[in-house]
């Protein structure tokens, strides 16, 4: 995050914000500085890559299905934009010690211990330690005595939009942050490859509650995609993972998604449109019948 904050610095708060005499080093600006990255920098990856897919992936035929809130997708953006200032406290502090240094991020390749290859090494190494640790999280969040205080807010999106992705309570939202944060603290990584990865890691959580429930043949076993996403969002106690079924299968609560079986929410859309039209022209025919007679 220091390479965001000394671009900030360097373009805008040095010239249009603070005074040239207050150090770039010193902990109170940097802690500003973070909290107003941070929070621009969340809304500006949710509300834009939110909306790319919202009208670009987004099949809106959803819209129709009756587990669909009226003013869901309203609903949704502002539970999320309200959410995201408070999750950000946490998160600064967070940053805030990887920029002051306690962190294991390095500037170049030739510092990772095993080269090239390391940087290959972490960036596989940082999808499954954070889809390990998010799957005990979630599931976690689940149990009876916490789901209600922290996490039911989050399954009232039973049928999710793009912008359900963050709409989230902070405390459930911060939690299944967390391990994004904490691996650069216990594992080497290079400060892009951690930017890179921290922007991926946005796009997939949109990604998985997009409704585009397409997943390729052979990936379909192991991918947890938007397909096995919404399942869980229906069906609560199944597909807790975030990028793969790895540990559905080891916690035995992996289910094959019914939008694969043609039993998916789209699947219920499409009935409710055929039944529709149906009875639209039945209705029809009686009425020419009815005027032949």
């Amino acid at each position: 995050m220091d390479l965001v904050l000394d671009v900030a610095d360097r373009f805008f708060f040095t010239p249009y914000v603070y005074p040239e005499s207050w150090p770039e080093d010193e902990p109170l600006r940097q802690i500003i500085g973070l909290l107003v990255v941070t929070n621009l920098g969340a809304a500006v990856l949710y509300l834009g890559l939110g909306a790319l897919s919202y009208f670009l992936v987004f099949d809106h035929n959803l819209m129709k299905h009756p587990q669909f809130l009226p003013n869901q997708v309203r609903r949704e953006i502002k539970y999320a934009m309200t959410s995201l200032p408070w999750i950000s406290l946490p998160t600064v502090a967070l940053f805030f010690a990887e920029v002051r240094g306690y962190s294991k991020l390095y500037d170049n390749v030739h510092d990772s211990p095993m080269g090239w290859s390391g940087l290959i090494f972490s960036m596989v190494s940082f999808l499954f330690f954070t889809d390990g640790c998010i799957y005990w999280i979630h599931r976690f969040l689940h149990h009876r005595l916490i789901y209600k205080h922290f996490h039911k807010p989050h399954h009232v999106w039973k049928i999710p939009s793009p912008f359900a992705s963050h709409a989230f309570h902070p405390v459930d939202g911060f939690l299944q942050g967390l391990p994004y944060h904490i691996y650069p603290f216990l594992f080497p990584l290079h400060k892009v490859l951690y930017l890179g990865l921290y922007v991926f890691v946005n796009i997939w959580t949109i990604s998985i509650h997009d409704g585009d429930y397409r997943v390729p043949h052979a990936l379909q076993p192991v991918v947890n995609g938007s397909a096995h996403h919404t399942d869980h969002h229906l069906f609560f106690d199944y597909n807790y993972g975030q990028y793969f079924t790895l540990w559905d299968r080891i916690g035995r609560s992996y289910r094959y998604p019914s939008a694969l079986e043609g039993k998916g929410p789209m699947d219920c859309v499409r009935r409710m449109l055929e039944a529709g039209r149906g009875g639209e022209e039945r209705t029809h025919n009686g009425g020419a019948k009815d005027k032949g007679a």
